[in-house]
């Protein structure tokens, strides 16, 4: 047992100061199998090290999405190891070889946490989603489903269910990508409404987004530059518009 901030600091560099050093990687395998089951942030640092063991050292983890996708809820959006989760769970969702509701179920779950995001994610979950629109085809009937649910009492997706595959993802769609179409800031907007056309065969490169900051959004706002917007169409001619009415006696524009 280590404490949590121990444990915390060891995940961080296990898969780059750690693993690479050890003559048997594989013995970390119970150590990270069991830290990605302990749930929160310890999960989603412990997949960095399960990522190399998987790639580089055929570790089987027959329950390893459906664990992935439990680590899906609200504070995803929100913890500040956002970048690095998103970053391999780009890498993880990559595969063609994924069933068709498996994606579905992420696309989603992703897609309805969205709708309490803050716009530093939403401007990098949206070209997420639709990178996994871009790589698994199927899926797209999410997007071009004429008469799905309106709202969530409608929608026959399954939020509470941990298990993606009974979560019944692909009978949905998603209305919550056009309710973002409303969102109060014009660029998380502009956006989502690019599900409303045919997506590109080249994928958006999210690398930039995944750190996006609630600063740096402000801080964009703040140094853009503003175009000249005529307020007058007509030039005024006296107080109230009229040269020589009896306010013009009295009152001077000078």
């Amino acid at each position: 047992q280590l404490p949590t901030g121990l444990y915390k600091k060891v995940l961080v560099i296990l898969h780059d100061c750690i693993l690479p050093y050890m003559n048997e990687p594989t013995l970390m395998i119970d150590f990270l199998t069991v830290a990605y089951g302990i749930g929160g942030a310890i999960s989603l640092l412990a997949l960095n090290g399960l990522f190399i063991l998987i790639h580089q050292h055929n570790l089987e983890y027959p329950d390893f999405y459906k664990k992935l996708y439990s680590l899906l809820d609200p504070s995803i959006y929100h913890v500040k190891y956002r970048a690095r989760f998103f970053h391999l769970a780009d890498l993880f969702l990559s595969s063609s070889h994924l069933p068709a509701y498996l994606v579905a179920a992420f696309i989603k779950r992703l897609s309805r946490l969205a709708l309490t995001a803050p716009p530093a994610a939403l401007l990098m979950v949206i070209p997420f989603i639709c990178n996994l629109f871009r790589r698994h085809p199927a899926c797209k009937v999410l997007v071009h489903r004429p008469n799905g649910p309106e709202d969530m009492s409608e929608d026959p997706y399954i939020m509470e269910e941990e298990s993606p595959s009974e979560s019944r993802a692909l009978e949905s769609s998603l209305w919550e990508i056009r309710a973002l179409q409303n969102h109060y800031h014009p660029d998380v907007a502009k956006v989502a409404a690019v599900l409303n056309q045919s997506l590109s065969e080249i994928e958006d490169d999210i690398s930039g987004l995944l750190e996006l900051s609630a600063y740096e959004l402000f801080d964009k706002e703040v140094k853009k530059k503003a175009a000249d917007v005529p307020l007058e169409f007509e030039q005024i001619r006296g107080l109230f518009g009229k040269k020589n009415d009896i306010f013009a006696e009295h009152f001077s524009l000078d």
